[in-house]
Parts: C-alpha cells; sequence; structure tokens
C-alpha cells in the first residue's frame, strides 16, 4: 500500500460485506425461529394481562366474521317511548296556519304576527241541535194528529213553527262557522256574527291573569272555557266558552305573553327546515 493510498482499519473493511456475496448472511437467533418465516407470516402470539392471546400481525389468517352486538332488554328499555324522561302518550300540537283566512285578515294590523284562530267546540252547537231534534219529533207528532182529526189550520201552523225552529238552529250553526278565537303576537280576539260583527280583543300585556276550566264532560270530549283577567274595569274579552284543546291553546297563550322570543326562535327554525325541505 503506498504512501498516497489512504488506509483501511481492520476492524471495518474484515466486517463489510461485499454486494455480489450472496452467502453472506446475520447470524440473528431471531431469524432462525419458524413462526416469523417469510411462508409463515408474522403470527406471534402477545397475551393481554388477563391471559387472552391475541395476534400481533398475520398476513396469512383469515378475515374473521363480523359479530352483530348483542343488547339485553334492559339496556334498550331507556330506548322506548316509556323510558325515563319520556312523558307518556302522544301530545297533541295545534297547528299554525301560515295565513289568515278572509274573515280574520280583516282585523290584523300589517305590524303584528299572527299565530293562529279556531273555531269552538262541537258541542257549542249541542243546545241548538238538541232543540231542533226535539222539535222535529214533536212536531212531527202533532202534525200528525192533527191530521187525522182534520183540523188544517192547525197542521199548518204546526209546519210553520217547524221551519221557524229549523231556520233558528240553522242560523246558529252558521254563527258558530263564523266565530273565532284570534291568537297574535300582540292580542287575543274573539270575533263573531252574521251580519252584525263583534269584535272582541285584549293585549297580551294587560292581561294580568288567565286560567281555563275543564268539566268532567269538557275533559272526555277535549274542550273548555278560558277566563282572562286584565287590570282595567271594563272588560271587552273575559270568558271564552268551548274552546278545542284547552290545554295545548293555555300553553300557547301564555307562550306567547312570556316567552315570545322562543316561539319566534322555534317557528323560524320550522320555517328554514320546510324551506330546505
Amino acid at each position: 500500500m503506498g504512501p498516497g493510498e489512504p488506509r483501511e482499519p481492520h476492524d471495518e473493511g474484515a466486517g463489510r460485506p461485499r454486494e455480489d456475496d450472496e452467502s453472506f448472511g446475520y447470524n440473528d437467533p431471531a431469524f432462525d425461529d419458524p413462526q416469523y418465516s417469510p411462508d409463515a407470516g408474522y403470527a406471534r402470539r402477545t397475551a393481554y394481562a388477563d391471559g387472552t392471546e391475541y395476534d400481533d400481525y398475520d398476513d396469512n389468517r383469515e378475515t374473521a366474521e363480523y359479530q352483530r352486538p348483542q343488547f339485553t332488554e334492559e339496556e334498550l328499555e331507556g330506548l322506548g317511548p316509556d323510558g325515563p324522561g319520556v312523558p307518556g302518550g302522544s301530545r297533541r300540537v295545534l297547528p299554525l296556519e301560515d295565513e289568515p283566512t278572509t274573515l280574520v285578515s280583516r282585523y290584523l294590523f300589517p305590524t303584528e304576527r299572527y299565530r293562529g284562530e279556531w273555531k269552538r267546540h262541537w258541542i257549542h252547537l249541542s243546545g241548538p241541535l238538541l232543540i231542533g231534534a226535539g222539535a222535529t219529533l214533536l212536531l212531527g207528532y202533532l202534525a200528525g194528529f192533527l191530521t187525522r182529526q182534520n183540523i188544517d189550520g192547525l197542521v199548518t201552523a204546526a209546519v210553520l213553527i217547524w221551519i221557524a225552529v229549523i231556520g233558528w238552529v240553522a242560523w246558529k250553526v252558521f254563527d258558530w262557522y263564523f266565530d273565532r278565537f284570534i291568537l297574535t303576537n300582540k292580542r287575543v280576539m274573539v270575533v263573531n256574527g252574521i251580519i252584525t260583527r263583534k269584535v272582541a280583543m285584549m293585549p297580551l300585556l294587560r292581561v294580568t291573569d288567565m286560567k281555563y276550566e275543564q268539566s268532567a264532560l269538557g275533559r272526555m270530549l277535549s274542550y273548555g272555557t278560558f277566563v282572562l283577567e286584565s287590570a282595567g274595569q271594563d272588560q271587552a274579552l273575559r270568558e271564552v266558552k268551548h274552546l278545542p284543546n284547552p290545554n295545548e291553546l293555555y300553553l300557547r297563550v301564555v307562550e306567547e305573553m312570556y316567552e315570545p322570543q322562543a316561539v319566534e326562535a322555534r317557528l323560524g327554525k320550522d320555517g328554514d327546515s320546510g324551506d330546505d325541505a
């Protein structure tokens, strides 16, 4: 070795394999284990703390079949309609119309927001309908009896009385149809009358107390009477009878009185979801 050639240490050049040396290999006992051979794949078994064994990795193992999770009835009990925190039974929600009817729209000013209108419960017509049915039976029997007695004048009078009673019943039915209870974000109103229109209103800000009453029959048929108290002496609107679904209607009016922001937020969210749909 000449003076210009670099000196190679004995402990480096002797141990370095040549690239063309096919017989070179690492003498590591770990590679002699059959479980690490290329044909067997990496299938080393490892144990958890409780003694359960698992494979770290195995190229040749088969994919395990998916097992559906199993739940007991106790675990699923809280998810049903009768679970804790879920009110029992279905709650009836009164629908809100988008626009007032022509009967009501003429009494609303542009800056107030319409919340809904409701006709009185059909029990409001029970009196006139019973009178009409009773008059039909009674006058029909009387007309038949007078006809057999050949008293034609009284038969005509009985028929005219029956027509008058039926006309009165029809008038009551039409008056019930045009009778509406109206709720806006500023007031409650009652509009009724066919020829002579009557409009009674009370601002929500002036309502100091409100309650509803239900008789036993009212609880069975879902109607009640609303009583509104105001700070003023003269009240144009104090008692409204035979309103349908009084519990839901009561909650709706109270929410409009004390939580108007929540009503606006809910209606705005419902409107956005409807637009997205």
